[in-house]
């Protein structure tokens, strides 16, 4: 068996797009998608879900979905936002449906979405 230990800190190191081109990666390899359970999930609400209040969403992602025609001001703002490097953030921007943000506040991803689309960028905030 694989030290499972070891694997979680070399997972720890990989930057955004190298861990979106590992999910990539493993669903070509497995045949398997990693929203299938969240769909399954949301399809299948249990009886308990069902009487629980709606919570408000207090996490949001920020998910570039093209970059518009104003790519290198659009790659500014990415690494901007993201602190990653030239190349990584050339590569997200690249790559639609990229998630730029993940889990921030909603203010956070308001704001992450405003200066994207003054860039020319399209953004859903999930």
């Amino acid at each position: 068996m694989a030290d499972l230990k070891a694997l979680k800190e070399q997972l720890d190191q990989l930057t955004l797009l190298e861990a979106s081109q590992l999910v990539k990666m493993l669903e070509e390899a497995w045949g398997v998608s990693a929203a299938a359970p969240v769909a399954m999930a949301a399809a299948m609400p249990s009886a308990a879900a069902e009487a629980a209040p709606v919570e408000e969403q207090t996490e949001f992602d920020v998910v570039l979905t093209g970059a518009g025609e104003k790519k290198i001001n659009v790659i500014k703002v990415v690494r901007a936002l993201t602190n990653l490097g030239l190349k990584e953030a050339k590569d997200v921007v690249e790559t639609a449906g990229s998630v730029i943000l993940s889990g921030v506040s909603k203010e956070a991803a308001q704001d992450a979405k405003a200066k994207l689309e003054a860039e020319g960028a399209q953004v859903t905030v999930k």
